[in-house]
């Protein structure tokens, strides 16, 4: 990626203060420092996820079974205070045993609504491929509305509200593959790769004890709704945004690209890149923060051509690339 941060075209509109930025970038730091007690290495990982949370969306992950994601995601929840569920997808699962399902009561002589594992704050979505485009559509409309209806009755899903879905990169026999349509609704795709071999030695001297090391919860739920309010307030210039709308436009007009980033892409970006900013300490976004969170906004939301495909090129390879080719102004 272009290394440049330059701050081109930016005028400078002060609405943060900047102690208030460091007290809370303090408190990220620190949600961080505990992830860690558990947690060795994968700070790419970790990075993404808190990013995803202060934007508030949803992330796709795809990374081989054995790699701790589980664990991160649900070591997150309890820093945070936050109630986490884990769902198994499978080819014989259906609707119901997402959102709930309608059950008579003898006693009370009628219906009652019994809410599914979709009432939680953090819903991790596991290998998500593998349920049926009926399921995952109930998951994905969840996802949106942040609500869900049972029996003509609408429930309100608790805030905050995140699925983190999984998928497993190697067995694709028995999958559903996700519609382009759908997977745009999530912010991030991160891939997760394999521990270095470092980080891989120290996981093998933590076995030992890693069953005593205990986190605690060190992010009020109240503190946590501060920050995405504070990261609102993160100013964006017009060159900026210039330059992210010609980052997205590229990919409409790429010879390996059959099909482009929408405006929700877009919207992405700049999403993310004020949160990046402000994790950063700062109260306003550079070129460098929107090239820092265009692979993991966008790389989900193209499509490579047949004849790219054959080549042997991967979407990053081919995104990198092109970015490579947008001027900063």
């Amino acid at each position: 990626m272009i290394k440049n941060r330059s701050l081109i075209g930016f005028k400078k509109r002060k609405k943060l203060n900047l102690n208030t930025i460091a007290r809370r970038t303090q408190e990220l730091r620190a949600v961080y420092d505990e992830i860690h007690k558990k947690i060795i290495g994968m700070e790419h990982f970790i990075n993404a996820i808190i990013l995803n949370m202060l934007c508030d969306g949803h992330m796709l992950i795809e990374g081989v079974p054995g790699l701790a994601k589980t664990k991160t995601i649900h070591t997150f929840a309890d820093i945070m205070g936050m109630e986490f569920k884990r769902i198994q997808f499978t080819p014989d699962m259906l609707p119901a045993d997402i959102v709930g399902v309608e059950i008579y009561d003898n006693e009370k002589k009628h219906f009652e609504a019994k809410i599914g594992p979709i009432m939680a704050n953090i819903i991790l979505a596991d290998e998500i491929n593998r349920a049926t485009p009926k399921v995952q559509s109930a998951l994905l409309e969840s996802m949106q509305e942040r609500q869900v209806t049972i029996g003509g009755k609408t429930f309100k899903l608790p805030e905050p509200f995140f699925v983190l879905a999984t998928q497993n990169p190697l067995e694709q026999e028995g999958t559903y593959h996700l519609p382009e349509a759908q997977i745009d609704r999530f912010l991030f795709k991160i891939i997760v790769s394999y521990p270095t071999v470092h980080d891989e030695k120290k996981i093998l001297d933590e076995m030992e004890h890693d069953e005593s090391i205990q986190v605690k919860k060190v992010l009020s739920h109240e503190e946590f709704l501060h920050i995405k309010k504070d990261i609102s307030q993160v100013t964006i210039s017009d060159q900026v945004k210039s330059y992210i709308t010609r980052l997205v436009d590229a990919t409409r007009n790429c010879e390996q690209l059959s099909y482009g980033a929408s405006p929700r892409g877009s919207i992405g970006l700049m999403t993310a890149s004020k949160a990046l900013a402000f994790c950063e300490g700062r109260d306003y976004v550079t070129h460098d923060d929107v090239q820092r969170v265009s692979l993991p906004v966008l790389r989900h939301r193209v499509v490579m051509t047949y004849e790219a495909k054959m080549e042997g090129l991967e979407v990053d390879e081919i995104l990198t690339t092109l970015f490579e080719m947008i001027s900063l102004s």
